[in-house]
């Protein structure tokens, strides 16, 4: 974990850049952008801090890739578009990038991620799809799709991602790392393009739960403080049986009870919880319209006037929607919501955690669902339930690696209580160290 210490920030900077060059065009469709200049420059400034004894924070000289909806000034922001190739350059950067430079990180790259957000696959018809870091014939996870495969191929160290349902935790369960996503009012989103007011958070994606923190409290502006030492004994952990581990994978399965066994070995006092009323209400809520196609219907309503052309069919099939859900039923659902929440709340009153697969389903072949719009509608459909449903009770979540499912990674989704985010990543981290990955 502590590895990028034995070496300076300009070696790693150099190797990370070597290994997008040598990676040739699958370089070029896990990052759409490249600071090669730039990151070497930022490198050596943490190296000469380093040498001074002078530091910014518990990122300074780290080596970071940041999601293709992140303003960088001067710069258009494409969002994984071609159809914003040529929109007016960003005048400042994103918040969150202000952020990491201001902690020293070597911002390297901007990386690939589905069109403008709105798919849990990660597959993009414009810029291509990066195969997964494990089996590259197979999706990577959307939508951060090029941050999860930029940490594991050594193209960077941490990935900051954004998740509206899923999609820092989706890449990062197929990837094999640890992905963290925030209540939503922990970092700022100004200068990140929106898929969904309600629903958008952003976080980071990085090998540790440690590498996680680190890069929340700089997100959050946050000065950094060690996560405090928890233990697996005695932790209180509910397992919500019934609708969310229905229509899983079998080895997805296997793989989650050997990580519930390694828990209770470990002597977490698991239970099993009937929280469906709860956990089913967001879909049920949602099935005349979503709040994410509502809100991106408005946010990209320019374009769906001028140049529906130019978007992937299959985002364009679930935008489109958005522009005829009425003012009565989105004001609805924002309402149910409000009084979901804290009536969820109540319910895990009496557990620290929820565990429950990441994803139900073991990542698809990307030619099988370039294919077939019917398998691509429900390959995402799949991939984004279990973590979906947490966006919407705005609860953070963090996907761990904790085994194996049909030879690729198993994420391990832990549920927290909202707004003690650092609660939640201390207790991963106790999770993390019984090191079942």
């Amino acid at each position: 974990m502590e590895q990028h210490l034995n070496t300076s920030s300009t070696q790693r900077t150099e190797r990370a850049l070597a290994a997008i060059e040598a990676a040739g065009d699958e370089g070029r469709r896990i990052f759409t952008r490249v600071y090669r200049q730039a990151a070497l420059q930022a490198a050596r400034a943490a190296d000469e801090r380093a040498a001074s004894g002078i530091t910014l924070g518990p990122l300074d000289g780290r080596i970071v890739s940041i999601k293709d909806l992140l303003d960088v000034a001067g710069e258009p922001t494409t969002a994984g578009s071609v159809a914003l190739k040529d929109a007016p350059p960003a005048t400042q950067d994103a918040a969150v990038v202000q952020r990491l430079r201001a902690a020293g990180c070597v911002v390297i790259g901007k990386t690939n991620m589905t069109e403008f957000a709105f798919s849990g696959l990660g597959i993009n018809p414009h810029y291509g799809t990066p195969g997964n870091a494990h089996d590259a014939s197979r999706i990577p996870g959307g939508s951060s799709c090029g941050a999860g495969v930029s940490v594991v191929r050594g193209m960077a160290e941490i990935a900051i991602g954004t998740d509206t349902g899923g999609s820092i935790r989706i890449p990062a369960a197929f990837a094999g790392i640890a992905g963290f996503k925030p209540t939503q009012a922990r970092v700022p989103r100004d200068g990140a393009l929106p898929l969904s007011y309600t629903l958008d958070t952003i976080g980071p994606l990085a090998a540790s739960v440690e590498d996680c923190a680190r890069a929340d409290a700089v997100l959050a502006g946050q000065p950094w403080q060690p996560l405090p030492a928890r233990q697996v004994a005695g932790l209180r952990i509910g397992v919500p049986r019934g609708w969310l581990l229905s229509d899983t994978d079998d080895a997805v399965l296997g793989a989650f009870e050997q990580a519930l066994a390694a828990l209770s070995g470990a002597g977490a006092r698991l239970a099993d919880l009937a929280l469906d009323e709860w956990l089913m209400a967001p879909a049920r809520l949602q099935q005349d319209g979503t709040l994410s196609a509502a809100e991106a219907a408005h946010i990209h309503r320019a374009l769906l006037d001028s140049a529906p052309e130019q978007l992937d069919p299959r985002v364009l099939a679930r935008i489109q929607p958005g522009r005829s859900i009425p003012a009565p039923h989105y004001v609805g659902l924002l309402q149910a919501r409000a009084q979901l929440l804290p009536a969820l709340d109540a319910q895990l009153q009496d557990v620290e955690l929820l565990a429950l697969p990441t994803v139900a389903l073991v990542p698809p072949r990307i030619a099988e669902l370039e294919q077939s719009d019917a398998a691509f509608m429900a390959a995402n459909a799949r991939v984004l339930r279990n973590p979906s449903v947490f966006n919407f009770y705005d609860l953070p979540a963090l996907s761990l690696p904790m085994g194996r499912a049909g030879g690729l990674p198993f994420g391990l989704m832990l549920v927290g209580r909202r707004g003690r985010d650092r609660e939640l990543l201390a207790l991963a981290a106790a999770v993390e160290a019984l090191g079942c990955s």
